[in-house]
Order: C-alpha cells, then structure tokens, then sequence
C-alpha cells in the first residue's frame, strides 16, 4: 500500500473511514449509480464537515494533535450521545 493509501486508512488520521466504505460498498452494489447513494454521500459530507470543524477548533485552540485521535474521538461521540451527523 502506498504512502497515500496507508494516511487515507489510518482511523487516527481519517475519521470517517466507516462512512467512506459505507459509500463504496453502496456503489458497488448499485452497479456505481450514484443518484442510489446519495445519503451514504451525505453522510460521508456531514462526517468530513463535523471533524474538520473540531480539527479548526482546536487548532486556534493550540490543542495537539488538531485532530483528535481515534480514542478521543470515540469519546467526543460518548460524550455527545452518538454521531451528530
């Protein structure tokens, strides 16, 4: 795997790894017709959107890493009652 791939699929560098493959999964069983998956899409946007918003937060607010690790974010997600988005 590449150098790429590898950062794309690291749950402490990627937090939506599960709606991204939630994506994949939908157009590969809808024969890649993406007017079938555009919730799964969505979601994935809504995901990206959420965490980038923490990752500027706590950026400004001199926090490191800006992204919050894979255990962090599970308890950002507890704390909260769930996935917001």
């Amino acid at each position: 795997m590449d150098k790429r791939a590898r950062r794309v699929r690291n749950e402490d560098i990627n937090p939506c790894i599960e709606e991204s493959d939630a994506s994949q999964k939908c157009l590969d069983a809808y024969n890649y017709d993406k007017s079938m998956c555009s919730a799964y899409f969505q979601r994935y946007k809504n995901c990206r959107k959420y965490w980038h918003t923490i990752m500027v937060q706590r950026r400004r607010d001199g926090v490191r890493p800006d992204m919050p690790t894979a255990e962090e974010r599970l308890e950002i997600l507890a704390a909260i009652g769930g996935k917001p988005y």
